[in-house]
């Protein structure tokens, strides 16, 4: 009975069965759900962006006005824009190269079979795992002005002279280079892991004949592990771009900009103009200009990796 039930189920439902066996329509309906989820968190976002970038949009505003591209023209006559513009391309390069190099070596060395290996992929996984937000006022009270446990290990070192004691957040130089060393600490698990599943995918029988080559590691490395990886590679540098350059967190709960925008970036300067400065509009405008960067660098590195891919 239990076997016969869904047969019956299915003529009385004609419509369902043609579903079926239409590969087509199965899979739309498929996807139906992944393209509506995507659209209601994507898609009207952006559009409604669009809407207010080109209004006199306020938090407090009721009626909108239409003002063109005047928005845009107060954001381009901005020192402060192309300040977060250049802050935001210097945090992103040089995070995601020490991610990337970092996260090889990272994956060389897990790939190997030594005692306690679990172990320290775990303690490598915790970052990621972690909430950014609470792991970012961890690294808070590790640049302290005053208890910063650097600043003190390093003064026991004997590393720092009598007269001077960094300070980590007020520093422009060193205020960029805290909040660079906090996203290549969040991104790095992400990027090792997905460099991990590539080292995983080549056959042995490659290594094998290298062995009996007489390859030796650095040979192995730059004739055979980096080649065949570059594809995943390149994948795990784009999700850090796309991660850090959208990124506003960071440099929320360390320095909020400061020391005198000196790391302030666009995603944090939108927020920082539309949101708590209630300039919807203009910090609408800011905002989209991340969409072109970022389209470009996605083509880019895609058109990268499917001839590295191919070759």
């Amino acid at each position: 009975m239990s076997a016969t039930a869904p047969t019956a189920m299915i003529e009385r439902h004609p419509a369902r069965r043609r579903v079926q066996d239409d590969d087509t329509r199965l899979g739309l309906f498929m996807l139906a759900p992944a393209v509506i989820y995507i659209t209601l968190l994507v898609a009207f976002p952006f559009l409604l962006s669009i809407y207010y970038s080109l209004s006199d949009a306020t938090v407090g505003s009721q009626v909108l006005h239409f003002t063109g591209l005047d928005n845009f023209r107060r954001v381009f006559d901005s020192g402060t824009f192309w300040r977060s513009l250049r802050n935001s391309l210097v945090f992103t390069l040089v995070s995601q190269f020490l991610v990337v190099v970092l996260a090889k070596i990272l994956a060389v060395a897990l790939y190997g079979d030594f005692r306690g290996k679990w172990l320290v992929r775990f303690l490598i996984l915790l970052p990621w795992v972690a909430p950014i937000s609470l792991g970012t006022i961890g690294w808070l009270w590790i640049f302290d002005p005053v208890y910063s446990i650097i600043n003190w290990t390093l003064k026991a070192l004997g590393l720092l002279s009598p007269g001077s004691w960094p300070i980590w957040l007020g520093q422009p130089d060193l205020a960029m280079a805290s909040i660079i060393i906090v996203d290549v600490w969040r991104l790095l698990p992400l990027a090792t892991v997905i460099i991990l599943a590539g080292l995983a995918g080549i056959p042995q029988d490659i290594h094998d004949a290298a062995a009996m080559d007489g390859a030796g590691f650095w040979r192995r490395l730059f004739r055979i592990n980096i080649p065949l990886v570059m594809p995943v590679m390149l994948v795990a540098l784009l999700f850090g771009i796309v991660f850090t350059f959208t990124d506003m967190i960071i440099i929320y709960v360390l320095t909020r900009g400061g020391p005198y925008d000196t790391t302030q970036v666009l995603a944090s300067l939108a927020f920082f103009t539309g949101i708590q400065g209630g300039d919807l509009a203009e910090g609408a405008a800011i905002s989209l200009f991340l969409f072109p960067l970022l389209v470009a660098v996605v083509i880019a590195l895609l058109t990268v990796a499917r001839r590295t891919e191919v070759t």
